[in-house]
């Protein structure tokens, strides 16, 4: 298939409330869709994808700090650069040019497009479940979160909840609080590296651990996990850690899991890469949300269904978007292209 029309667009979406980055918040979401029209054979295909780096600033107009290294700009200015070059260009140039950029987020998304201009996505039904994501809202009620625990299916068995974000008391109360309600629920939590190897210590310490699955990047400093682990049997997941360019996988006594963030980490070959690595060594690899919206958690859903089969993707992160993007999820409002800026553009003549 040749590549014969490619769009870039800018989108910004305002949030209904406060979504956690690490421990910083954010109250918009901004990011690029990149079109593209493929011909062969007289079939036209048309695809978009969602490239959004998760950078930028918080509320407190502080640096988003632990995420994507590379801005929005400059992801902006390379695909800007790029798009003439990939003009009646076979599809495989996506791929290649995937391998050879130094931006996750667009090696992400130019091998995502040349997946989806091929069909792979068509092929496999989206996965339909996702583990609920349970944090405290900084500008909501506690009524709203306990509401939300009340509310969860029947058919959920896994929770993420957020920790090391407020006190340890009230986390702790939070966890118990869930279990009171749903004993039989599994916990995922995800520390963001928010603690020190003492409060990590302490905090382990008053866990209910069989109903733990597992804590994601619970110390400050990642070779505190195993001494972690080494004091008190609470399994981890890396997630963080997977962002750092050097990141090769090295199995650790108490590593369960990898949280993969595609839109941090690079290509779709990248990712296959590693999740064959981690599960030839019993690790399981749960595909998981960078914030996107609802174009990229839809396009998150399928390829877990693909690359992570028999794990419950965690892309629980649309309840704050206030408007949809290209796919509908139920908002009241879905964004079309004409509803976004267009930044650059490269047709066949």
């Amino acid at each position: 298939m040749i590549l014969t029309s490619l769009s870039l667009y800018l989108y910004r979406l305002p949030l209904d409330r406060f979504l956690p980055v690490g421990k910083q918040r954010i109250d918009h979401r901004a990011g690029l869709v990149l079109q593209a029209k493929a011909q062969a054979e007289g079939e036209v295909r048309e695809q978009y994808v969602e490239i959004a780096p998760l950078s930028g600033f918080d509320i407190d107009q502080q640096p988003l700090l632990g995420f994507s290294r590379e801005s929005l700009d400059e992801v902006q200015q390379a695909l800007v650069a790029l798009l003439p070059k990939l003009q009646n260009q076979s599809i495989d140039c996506l791929l290649e040019q995937a391998e050879a950029s130094s931006y996750p987020s667009m090696a992400f998304g130019l091998s995502l497009l040349h997946a989806k201009l091929s069909g792979k996505l068509d092929t496999v039904r989206p996965v339909t479940t996702t583990v609920p994501l349970i944090y405290q809202p900084t500008d909501a009620p506690k009524t709203e979160l306990a509401a939300k625990i009340a509310n969860l299916d029947t058919s959920v068995r896994s929770v993420k909840v957020k920790v090391a974000q407020t006190s340890m008391e009230d986390e702790l109360s939070l966890i118990y609080g869930i279990l009171s309600q749903r004993p039989e629920l599994k916990l995922r939590l995800d520390a963001n590296r928010g603690f020190s190897l003492e409060q990590a210590l302490d905090f382990a310490a008053c866990l209910p651990l069989d109903s733990i699955e597992y804590i994601e990047e619970p110390c400050q400093q990642p070779q505190d996990n195993h001494t972690l682990y080494r004091a008190i049997p609470l399994p981890y997941a890396l997630d963080e850690s997977l962002n750092d360019p050097d990141y090769q996988f090295v199995m650790h006594e108490g590593l369960t899991a990898l949280v993969i963030k595609p839109m941090l980490l690079g290509s779709i070959e990248k990712l296959q890469r590693l999740i064959d690595e981690a599960n030839s060594h019993g690790v399981r690899c749960i595909l998981s949300s960078s914030l996107e919206a609802s174009l990229g958690i839809n396009d998150l859903a399928h390829l877990a269904a693909i690359l992570t089969p028999d794990e419950i993707p965690g892309l629980d992160t649309l309840a704050a978007f206030s408007q949809d993007l290209i796919v509908p999820s139920g908002k009241p409002q879905t964004l079309t292209l004409k509803c976004l800026k267009l930044v650059a553009s490269s047709q066949q003549d």
